[in-house]
């Protein structure tokens, strides 16, 4: 029996944001599939993107109790070209941002060509700010408010963090940003006459595949999004971006197990009726049929198939041949762990083994199935047994080669 593994590279997510000079940015999101047998039933991708910015450098037990993650986009800022009008009654002509918090599919390709959906919203957005010295930041006040819980209270559909770090002219601050929420904007109390923001983080939330239907190996795709009035990234009519691009390069890597141990021994299969040949011995009582169990161990998180090879082919199975020539058919089947379905979406019982393949071109884990038994069953039937059974003394071999291969 022969069990071929073409398997897999590691499964990435990459989304890159890289710098064009002062046009784009672009940055590197990672992702990997790996099965891990202490946890079978968990099948995510894990995210290997390097964290940055706000969860790193002043809040990383907040983070961690949000779930959240943080990234920075260092070649973004956003500076006045005119001063914030205190009291203004337009959002846009003031301290607003909106971000594309909505989900996106993005496609991404594998090299045979495959296709997979990744969804990705932004979720958090932030960054430091400095301003004019005067009015410094109690420009931000309200009546009966200070300054600094219009900072660290999210103004909504924002929802705080409680996060606010500041000086006297200075404020790094952080909002998560709900599914399909618009803009969030704070106006100040006194006119401010330049302010900019930098250091701009950000959170993204990533719905990836099922790895268990992917093909080992890097899906790769791309998402852009614009930056500037109008765009996926609006930060009203006061503020101008130093970017108009901001690039998304994901690659999902997959590192798929398929392994198959045969117990010692099981390589020789020897074929005798239930319970033995002393019916057939002592009565002249004909075996209902000649078999052999085999059981066997296996580990899989990918798609798999199943072939088979002869070196006697009777028909669209093997077969068995005495030293005179004579041949009878071998019906070859499989039995799979629970947790390894047909093509069908059914339980693999007795699926028998063809020469073509049909019946056994596709199975599917629903989980990660590690080190479960399964059972190949070697039979032949009554009627050949009994034509066996016309020549005594006669011995029947073959070879059988049984494959389970991964590229499918």
């Amino acid at each position: 029996m022969r069990v071929r593994t073409k398997l897999s590279t590691a499964l990435m997510l990459v989304a890159t944001v890289f710098a064009w000079p002062a046009q784009a940015a672009v940055q590197e999101i990672r992702a990997t599939f790996v099965p891990d047998p202490t946890n079978p039933m968990v099948n995510r991708f894990e995210n290997k993107t390097p964290q940055a910015g706000v969860c790193v450098s002043f809040m990383p037990a907040r983070c961690k109790a949000l779930g959240i993650f943080s990234l920075r986009l260092p070649e973004l800022s956003f500076v006045t070209q005119q001063p914030i009008e205190a009291n203004h009654t337009d959002p846009r002509q003031g301290f607003m941002l909106t971000v594309p918090s909505d989900w996106r599919n993005v496609d991404v390709r594998h090299s045979s060509g495959d296709t997979e959906v990744v969804q990705i919203r932004i979720a958090g957005i932030g960054g430091g700010w400095n301003m004019s010295h005067p009015p410094g930041v109690s420009a931000w006040a309200g009546p009966g408010i200070p300054w600094q819980a219009r900072w660290s209270s999210a103004p909504a559909p924002c929802v705080s963090t409680g996060f606010l770090l500041a000086g006297a002219a200075f404020a790094q601050f952080f909002w998560l940003v709900p599914e399909g929420a618009g803009a969030c904007a704070r106006t100040p109390s006194v006119t401010i006459p330049y302010f900019r923001w930098s250091g701009i983080d950000y959170v993204y939330e990533l719905r990836t595949p099922n790895p268990l239907n992917m093909s080992a190996g890097e899906y790769r795709g791309t998402l852009s999004y614009s930056v500037g009035r109008g765009g996926d990234f609006d930060m009203g009519d006061a503020l101008t971006p130093s970017i108009d691009t901001a690039t998304l390069d994901f690659v999902l890597s997959v590192e798929h197990a398929l392994k198959v141990d045969i117990p010692p021994g099981g390589n020789r299969i020897e074929l005798v009726p239930q319970g033995g040949w002393q019916a057939w011995l002592n009565h002249g009582r004909v075996p209902s049929r000649l078999f052999r169990d085999q059981t066997f161990i296996i580990a899989a998180s990918s798609r798999f198939k199943m072939q088979l090879e002869c070196s006697i082919v009777s028909n669209n199975t093997c077969g068995l041949r005495n030293g005179n020539g004579d041949e009878v058919p071998l019906q070859v089947a499989v039995s799979l762990p629970y947790g390894v379905a047909g093509q069908d979406e059914q339980a693999v019982n007795r699926r028998p083994l063809r020469l073509d393949g049909v019946g056994t071109e596709l199975f599917q884990p629903r989980y990660y199935v590690n080190d479960r038994p399964g059972t190949l069953h070697f039979e032949v039937a009554r009627d050949d047994v009994a034509e066996m059974l016309n020549q005594p003394g006669s011995t029947y071999s073959g070879m059988v080669t049984v494959i389970w291969d991964s590229e499918v």
